[in-house]
């Protein structure tokens, strides 16, 4: 008998032929959730199973296994020989003391010579038995339930409960995108969401200190931090745009310093994107929920780069997004009273539906390829 964490996976099983390559992933992104603990992880026919590991950390690595894309449900649970009477003494230790319960049984062997509502009223009884009166059978609605996993090679998994997973599909089977994180509630949530998907996140931030002070960015870094326990990146790339402000600020008519802002962040980001493999640039723009995430203002963005932009959260309401922010552990750090650069030189009336005509003649006022590369020469890189 081993105590063990039950990991079931969730689209993995629709892949069809190319099931095997995003279990491969999937185990690998186990196995870096799991970096610093002592620990074995098995596959067995839909399960992973993490096994030999310090049972005083067993919170621990339900905690970091509750952060991997991918997984379904999980469970900690006891690995025994399929023999009745092995399945029975994991059972007694599973099963509560007293009050109301039922025994379920999956049988992934369908070799094996019992069916499982037979296994099921096998072990019950001889549970009912061994409680001498203060169990009882419910089937409905009952207080506690012991599962009975039936597994090839002459193997059972016993267990009392079923903790639900994040979804979703591995890091990493989706391509790479570049987020671009600020210090905001939307964007970690945006880059959660595409690493849901599978997507490899890497970090961008933009800052303009002095305006913004190293409070505001080291806000960033620990929303970097927090994130990183679900895309399993470890990087963040942050460059200064201060001089951009100030030049925009200086040169260009006010109610469009934060829509000319946001296009050279675009152009910065897209060479940093090439840079470092990203095939897209991520986003956590919502529809209208400030003056530059109009149609408008989203057009004007796009219309400077070549590569694909997403934005996951462009249908989502603010509530949405909080809960979600809430869910993950970024939200009280994200609503820490620090200003970002998008916040500098705010003017009073920024343009809610700008022409791009417009904003075309405005940024002719500006040697953009000269402050382009002046922003990437601030270029910092900090890994964790």
């Amino acid at each position: 008998m081993e105590k063990v964490i039950i990991i079931r996976y969730a689209e993995i099983h629709l892949k069809g032929k190319n099931r095997g390559y995003f279990e491969r992933a999937f185990s690998n992104n186990l196995e870096k959730a799991m970096k610093g603990i002592r620990h074995e992880i098995h596959r067995t026919s839909g399960r992973y199973l993490i096994a030999d590991f310090d049972e005083e950390r067993t919170d621990e690595i339900m905690g970091r296994v509750s952060k991997v894309f991918g997984v379904h449900s999980y469970s900690v649970g006891l690995l025994v020989a399929s023999d009745e009477d092995s399945i029975f003494g994991a059972a007694k230790l599973v099963a509560p003391q007293s009050g109301t319960f039922k025994v379920e049984t999956h049988r992934g062997d369908k070799h094996y010579p019992l069916t499982s509502m037979e296994i099921s009223a096998r072990i019950g009884g001889r549970l009912l038995d061994d409680a001498n009166g203060a169990l009882k059978v419910d089937v409905h609605t009952p207080e506690h339930t012991v599962y009975i996993d039936i597994r090839e090679g002459g193997r059972a998994l016993v267990f009392g409960s079923f903790c639900d997973g994040v979804h979703g599909m591995p890091v990493s089977t989706a391509g790479k995108g570049l987020l671009l994180i600020s210090g905001g509630i939307d964007s970690p949530v945006a880059g959660y969401m595409m690493a849901k998907r599978g997507m490899t996140v890497e970090l961008l931030h933009f800052h303009s200190y002095p305006y913004t002070n190293e409070a505001a960015k080291e806000k960033v870094v620990t929303l970097a931090k927090i994130l990183s326990d679900y895309t399993l990146v470890t990087r963040l790339t942050t460059v200064s745009v201060t001089h951009i402000q100030e030049e925009i600020h200086r040169n260009c008519a006010a109610e469009l310093n934060v829509t000319l802002l946001r296009r050279f962040m675009f152009r910065i980001a897209e060479r940093i994107a090439s840079n470092v493999g990203a095939g897209c640039l991520v986003t956590g723009e919502s529809l209208g929920q400030v003056a530059s995430q109009t149609l408008e203002g989203l057009t004007s963005s796009n219309a400077v780069v070549s590569l694909p932009v997403l934005r996951p959260l462009i249908g989502f309401d603010k509530e949405d997004i909080v809960e979600i922010a809430k869910r993950i552990g970024t939200f009280e750090t994200s609503t820490l009273p620090y200003e970002d650069c998008c916040t500098v030189f705010l003017p009073d009336f920024p343009a809610i539906r700008p022409k791009l005509s417009f904003i075309e003649e405005e940024e002719k006022k500006l040697d953009v390829e000269a402050l382009v590369d002046e922003a990437l020469s601030t270029r910092e890189i900090i890994r964790f």
